[in-house]
């Protein structure tokens, strides 16, 4: 071994990456963009697999410590004297801050990097998160939760940081597991806060100062995962922003920002994937936050009873939005794009109907039975989602995916308000019937999947024009940026999203061009380590990146 594949070796090892000059050497076969072709769950090492896990783990904490005060409401309720509407109010304020976060995150993170953005989150936010403690009525109550919530805009980092890291034929996978594995975090809440309240409420602490030192647990641990991802990760599979921008693998032109945003910003599909994103992520966040107080109120039983039934809708995040990135990553197979969009309006639209049908129940096994399959359609959209949205634009993916995000976020403001606030501006529905008016909501954002149309492509309904992924994603770029050559890696991206023809459009392709054909062998399958793995993505296996 030469002495700079020790240095690579050794630089994998510590967690630090190394200059452009130095070969990188991966414990993963990797594709042109050096993303890797699996996702090996049982390692940690890096570039790839610490980004996996690290991303996750932090947009898991955040999700928990977002929604632990929903988790011990009827507690603080009652040491609060919290009126419905205020609680109502304090239910919406939690999910607009990152409005406007995953918006800002996209654009930081597409020029400082994931690592970056991810870190400074988890150490940032773990003061409002240690500060809830001290809150003494339903203002601080409402501005704490606003604060906190904005910490959810760690669900860009962990999308654009795993996005970056995966071949495009799993990146529905790899986003998905992420990201569901993070979501988990709004369940698990559900059991772990009101288990860390009795726990310190029978060590002798009385009831209304027990769930206060509850909150510095999350905490502790945000700033533990702030330091040890700035210090262990790496922002691409090549090394941090800063180093490639040294040495011009990432544009650095004066005037790129602007472009960035607007690239992203100007791209219809953008707005079509927020809008759906509001209507399946959205919908899981406003759930997350009225499910234990629905559970509480309507079957009259114990908190730690209502906590883990309601916290099965978020834990079922653990395999559902991951699934969800599975069958989107299988469909494209043979379908391409246009089966990746169909996958996703059927399982969004179900979830819908599933969501109407469990406001019309009136048992608590029924209520459970269908919260369940409704938690798996409503996450699994989300998966798909994230399926789709790499493709939207290569070189801004940073501001689609915090621009689709911000939709979530927002689909939670519209829900609560209108159906579950109860305020004087906005009707006053039963739990009941917000559910049943949410899920005909969802069902009708699901139509305007239709539009979306990608030229190379096609479209649910529609087959697309002929032209090249090449000419898609170089349009992003500028003629100075092209002759400086910086859509290099756009250009290696395009190559890659090929597969995104899909085999039947792509058998039909050969056919009226008279060239042979042959069935692809790609997979989306565990494997002995227990790997997520399409096999043969590329032909020819990359120098040093399967020794």
């Amino acid at each position: 071994m030469s002495d700079s594949q020790k240095a690579a070796l050794a630089s994998l090892e510590s967690g630090k990456p190394v200059g452009h000059d130095t070969p990188f050497v991966y414990n993963v076969e990797v594709d042109s963009e050096a993303k890797a072709k699996r996702v090996r769950l049982f390692s940690v090492a890096a570039p790839h697999m610490r980004a996996f896990h690290l991303s996750w783990i932090n947009f898991f904490m955040t999700f928990l410590a977002t929604f632990a005060p929903a988790s011990l409401i009827p507690i603080i309720r009652e040491d609060l004297s919290l009126t419905k509407n205020q609680l109502g109010t304090a239910g919406t304020t939690t999910v607009v801050g990152a409005i406007f976060a995953r918006i800002f995150m996209g654009v930081t993170l597409d020029i400082m990097g994931p690592r970056f953005g991810s870190a400074l989150i988890m150490c940032m936010f773990a003061a409002p998160v240690f500060l809830f403690a001290l809150i003494s009525d339903a203002s601080a109550f409402a501005g704490m939760r606003f604060l906190i919530g904005i910490c959810l805009a760690n669900f860009v980092c962990c999308q654009q940081w795993v996005g970056s890291m995966f071949n495009v034929k799993i990146v529905g996978t790899a986003n998905a597991i992420t990201a569901g594995w993070g979501n988990a975090g709004g369940g698990a809440t559900q059991i772990i806060m009101p288990a860390i309240y009795e726990g310190i409420r029978n060590g002798g602490v009385p009831a209304f100062e027990a769930w206060r030192w509850a909150f510095f647990v999350p905490g502790g641990i945000f700033l533990v995962l702030g330091l040890l991802t700035w210090m262990t990760g790496w922002d691409a599979p090549r090394g941090d922003y800063r180093v490639l921008k040294a040495n011009g693998e990432m544009a650095t032109l004066k005037g790129s920002t602007w472009r960035l945003i607007k690239v992203g910003l100007f791209n219809y599909r953008t707005w079509v994937m927020m809008f759906n994103y509001g209507y399946c992520f959205g919908v899981e966040l406003t759930v997350d936050n009225i499910i234990v107080t629905y559970l509480y109120d309507k079957y009259k039983m114990d908190l730690v009873t209502a906590g883990g039934l309601g916290a099965l809708f978020g834990l079922m995040n653990v395999f559902s939005r991951p699934s969800g990135g599975m069958i989107s990553d299988l469909i494209a197979i043979p379908f391409g794009m246009r089966g990746r969009i169909w996958a996703l309006f059927i399982i969004q639209f179900l979830g819908g109907l599933f969501c109407l049908a469990m406001g019309f129940t009136e048992t608590l096994a029924a209520t459970i039975a269908i919260m369940i399959i409704f938690s798996i359609f409503c996450q699994q959209a989300c998966g798909a989602t994230y399926g789709v949205v790499p493709f939207v634009s290569r070189r801004s993916y940073g501001v689609v995916a915090g621009l689709v995000g911000a939709g979530g976020n927002l689909g939670a403001v519209i829900t609560q308000v209108i159906f579950f606030s109860g305020s004087p501006g906005s009707p006053v529905l039963s739990k009941d019937d917000g559910l049943i008016w949410m899920g005909v909501m969802i069902m009708g954002v699901s139509c305007t999947l239709v539009f979306v149309h990608f030229p190379m492509w096609g479209s649910m309904f529609f087959p697309g024009n002929g032209s090249s992924e090449e000419d898609y994603y170089l349009n992003e770029w500028s003629a100075e940026e092209i002759a400086m050559g910086l859509h290099s890696t756009s250009m290696k991206f395009a190559m890659e999203s090929r597969s995104q023809r899909g085999f039947k459009a792509s058998e039909a392709l050969a056919v009226s061009m008279k060239l042979p054909t042959e069935a692809p062998t790609d997979s989306v399958s565990l494997d002995s380590e227990v790997s997520v793995t399409l096999a043969d993505i590329d032909a020819k296996p990359q120098t040093d990146a399967a020794k």
